[in-house]
């Protein structure tokens, strides 16, 4: 770390940001956060900083991207301010702590701060950046908190080349560096994601909360229909994965393909197969979930049949939210957030929809443009024109274990993963996701899934 100087920084210097969701939980939640950070704020000062809730900065439901709220947030802030700290709803701050960090730095200069993460191998889910070296770029984990100086968020950034955003950390940072013209993270020892508890968050300005939020009981297993999106040449691949893992934990479950097969069994929905998209079959799901012909349930599940999930997990994150609601949860992307485009559940994850939901979504008239369209996508651009949100877990993933940071990693309970390409789908199961929620994981992982809600 470059050290610079050690003068005394005022609190009216920082914006805080918490990277909050339209979603009444996760209001919720970052309104505790809020009303903590100014708490501290007021036992130190008269006047306290700004904190701010990201999704009631504008009503733009993409905006959660925050790119395109950056000069904005420079705009407004930038005459009064010298730093914009960004954190999650989970993330502990000790404000002392973090004014003396902060005060470490020329605030008039260009920083970017934040705890590194770095990709073992080039991955998917960054477009293969850097692929002859991947450990080079260094990005931040959000949970442990990122902070930009004023003439950072003031630079004019070239945009991104990519239409998508697929992991928002890792964005951030190229658009921040900015092909080398901008600042590259600086790593901050005592910015964390230990749990607040333990011995080695001593040192540390932010951790995360060891309680997990309070919201109930885990929801019963007749509470959730899952539906598995299949065909007829994976019915001897990876429909046994499914059966030798997760299927135990389903009470009511059933797999959609081109071709009824009853040793498994599988219905065929009367839509073809498609190599790509599958919009046709998910629509039909939908419809089915909705029809006297399945149980009636809360909430529906629609996964690949090549996703590895916890359904056990997945009970205790529901416990957060009112199925009453129209709630769609899971691995948040985005199709072209800058120019007014829209947010969707990536697919591979597991989309979780509450019954009501689903009912908003057919009664719209909405439906695929083709049976091979891509269903996620379609489902998002649907939301958006419905006005509503899709709500993040980052508990779901689009890929596989080895395709994220281990550090990242190492501070969750994960749900999902998917994909079996290059590895044993069984053994990714057993390390990652058996067990409930209550168990140790391998790898470290031993927090409640609550706590990354």
């Amino acid at each position: 770390m470059h050290v610079i100087h050690n003068s005394q920084l005022d609190l009216r210097e920082i914006v805080f940001i918490i990277q909050s969701q339209s979603n009444y939980f996760h209001v919720r939640q970052a309104e505790r956060r809020r009303a903590d950070l100014l708490k501290q704020a007021h036992s130190l000062t008269e006047k306290p900083p700004l904190v701010l809730l990201l999704h009631s900065l504008s009503d733009n439901e993409g905006d959660w991207s925050i790119l395109p709220l950056l000069p904005y947030l420079s705009y407004s802030f930038g005459k009064n301010s010298s730093w914009i700290v960004f954190l999650e709803e989970e993330t502990n701050v000790k404000m002392t702590k973090l004014v003396q960090v902060l005060a470490k730095f020329d605030k008039n200069k260009e920083w970017f701060l934040g705890k590194p993460l770095h990709d073992k191998e080039s991955t998917i889910i960054h477009h293969y950046a850097f692929a002859e070296n991947p450990s080079v770029f260094k990005y931040p984990d959000f949970a442990a908190a990122w902070a930009l100086s004023i003439p950072s968020s003031c630079s004019v950034y070239e945009p991104l080349k990519s239409d998508f955003t697929i992991d928002l950390k890792h964005e951030v940072a190229l658009y921040i560096w900015d092909n080398g013209k901008g600042p590259h993270l600086t790593a901050v020892p005592e910015l964390c994601t230990e749990p607040e508890d333990s011995p080695q968050a001593q040192h540390c300005a932010t951790s995360l909360s060891s309680e997990p939020p309070l919201c109930g009981e885990p929801v019963n297993k007749e509470d959730i229909f899952v539906a598995v999106k299949t065909c007829r040449k994976f019915h001897s691949e990876r429909v046994p994965v499914i059966k030798k893992t997760w299927e135990k934990d389903a009470l009511f479950l059933e797999y959609y393909s081109d071709h009824a097969d009853p040793s498994i069994p599988t219905i065929n929905l009367g839509v073809p197969n498609t190599e790509r998209g599958h919009c046709g079959k998910t629509f039909a799901i939908l419809q089915r979930f909705l029809s006297s012909t399945v149980p009636n349930t809360k909430w529906l599940l629609v996964v690949d049949d090549d996703t590895l999930i916890s359904l056990p997990r997945l009970q205790v994150l529901l416990s957060c939210y009112d199925p009453s609601e129209p709630v769609c949860l899971g691995e948040r992307y985005g199709y072209g957030l800058s120019q007014g485009g829209y947010s969707y559940i990536t697919g591979g994850g597991g989309m979780v929809f509450s019954r009501e939901a689903v009912v908003q979504l057919l009664n719209s008239g909405c439906k695929c443009y083709s049976n091979d369209a891509p269903d996620d996508m379609v489902l998002g651009m649907c939301l958006n024109a419905l006005g509503l949100p899709v709500t993040h877990s980052p508990l779901f993933h689009q890929a596989r274990p080895e395709d994220y940071a281990r550090d990242f990693l190492a501070h969750q309970v994960p749900i999902s993963f998917h994909k079996h390409w290059n590895i044993d789908p069984v053994a990714v199961f057993n390390k990652w996701l058996k067990d409930d929620f209550r168990a140790k994981p391998s790898g470290g992982l031993n927090k409640s899934a609550k706590t990354e809600l």
